[in-house]
């Protein structure tokens, strides 16, 4: 186990809290965005960030009660422009919310951000080229506290503690001869850790060995199941290989008490209201598809292709996906299905986006969803909102809108 000191910048000099921020912990990563749908209660009471303004939208369509909708955009690798909107019960869809609720913080949120989370009142995102897990107030996003973990992915909560995948500082640097043909120059491959962080004192207190380049983490009846992707063991020797393993933490002993072989490139997991697990995998976009993959101690069982992007909300799993795994440029290749956890089965979903990069979605019900378009995936994206089979707004993200959380 190691322990870490908190990395809050209420507790840290000015000079190390802007240090913190601009290391970058090079790396490759990416990847799809998920998030977890839940039913919250409105409540209109004006906060510090009442004055923002943005866009106007409708949302009357939307019957979820909510105060906010977070999108966190995850912006592009090097370019320290991640960013946090949300969507307030008015209607009013706010960009840059961290950045103008944070004016002292010079670096703003940082340099790729990959998850966010909500546990009560606080929000909690994921930055992972700047090595920070962040916790902001959901009332007005002024920020809680930084707290250090390297490379950092996903978030997942019990009662007492978050807990953070970490791709422990792994990268793959390399460069195009000119003749065009890549090679690795520089490359770090530790096995990844999962951190417990105390959610009272925002400390990290510990931290456990996984598998490579751990992503999407659930809970189910007290173990604590770990997607290891293994995306950067994959361009490096001997093997070129991605894992293909779900880690199980018993959360009181915090040990790695099981190991189970799925399938290669995973990245989320979702557990169901019985405690059933399943698992996604981005494939390896030459002889495995994506999919959804249901666990058990014997393996992975599989439920579908096409899981390019998912989300769960209640009791099922929405996802979507394209035939050819390299096909992001025309959405009418997606098909569309959901996953009945209760009755264990599998419909077409009637997915209609036109979004020319569907990257993140946020399923409200079967008929009503937003989807976060990524664009060029330089410059900013957007988010739209889609009921009744049709599209009724899009609006302006951030670059690469990439996660909801609603609260």
């Amino acid at each position: 186990m190691v322990k870490l000191n908190n990395g809050a910048r209420g507790q840290a000099s000015v000079k190390t809290l802007y240090t913190m921020k601009k290391a970058a912990l090079l790396l490759l990563c990416g990847g799809v965005a998920l998030c977890s749908c839940q039913k919250t209660i409105q409540n209109d009471t004006a906060s510090e960030d009442a004055a923002l303004t943005g866009q106007e939208v409708s949302v009357s369509q939307i019957k979820t009660s909510f105060r906010k909708i977070f999108v966190l955009n995850e912006g592009g690798m090097g370019s320290n422009n991640a960013s946090l909107d949300f969507l307030r019960s008015d209607g009013t869809y706010v960009t840059g919310a961290f950045k103008k609720m944070n004016p002292d913080v010079a670096t703003g949120l940082g340099d790729v951000a990959n998850d966010i989370a909500i546990k009560g009142s606080e929000v909690w995102m994921t930055v992972n080229n700047s090595g920070i897990v962040e916790v902001v107030s959901a009332e007005d996003e002024t920020e809680i506290a930084a707290i250090p973990v390297p490379t950092p992915r996903n978030i997942c909560f019990d009662d007492d503690y978050a807990y953070v995948s970490s791709w422990a500082g792994a990268f793959a640097r390399g460069r195009y001869d000119e003749e065009g043909n890549y090679s690795i120059t520089d490359s770090s491959n530790p096995k990844g850790q999962v951190y417990r962080i105390n959610l009272k004192t925002k400390k990290a207190e510990a931290s456990v060995e996984v598998g490579y380049q751990p992503e999407g983490m659930a809970l189910a009846d007290g173990k604590l199941y770990v997607a290891n992707s293994g995306g950067i063991s994959s361009q490096l020797p001997p093997s070129y290989s991605y894992d293909n393993t779900v880690s199980v933490i018993d959360t009181k002993s915090f040990k790695v008490v099981s190991c189970i072989e799925a399938v290669v490139n995973l990245k989320y997991v979702y557990a169901d209201k019985a405690g059933h697990v399943y698992v996604t995998t981005m494939g390896d976009y030459w002889s495995t598809h994506s999919g959804l993959y249901r666990l058990s101690e014997r393996g992975a069982e599989k439920i579908s292709d096409y899981v390019s992007v998912s989300c769960m909300a209640g009791n099922k799993i929405y996802f979507f996906g394209a035939e050819n795994e390299f096909d992001w440029s025309a959405a009418k290749s997606y098909k569309g299905f959901c996953y009945n956890c209760t009755d264990d089965s599998t419909g077409e979903w009637n997915f209609a986006s036109d979004a020319t990069t569907p990257y993140s979605l946020l399923v409200f019900d079967e008929g009503t969803y937003m989807v976060g378009d990524a664009g060029d995936y330089f410059n900013p994206g957007s988010i739209s909102l889609y009921a009744g089979g049709k599209k009724i707004w899009t609006t302006t993200s951030g670059v690469c809108p990439g996660h909801f959380a609603i609260w």
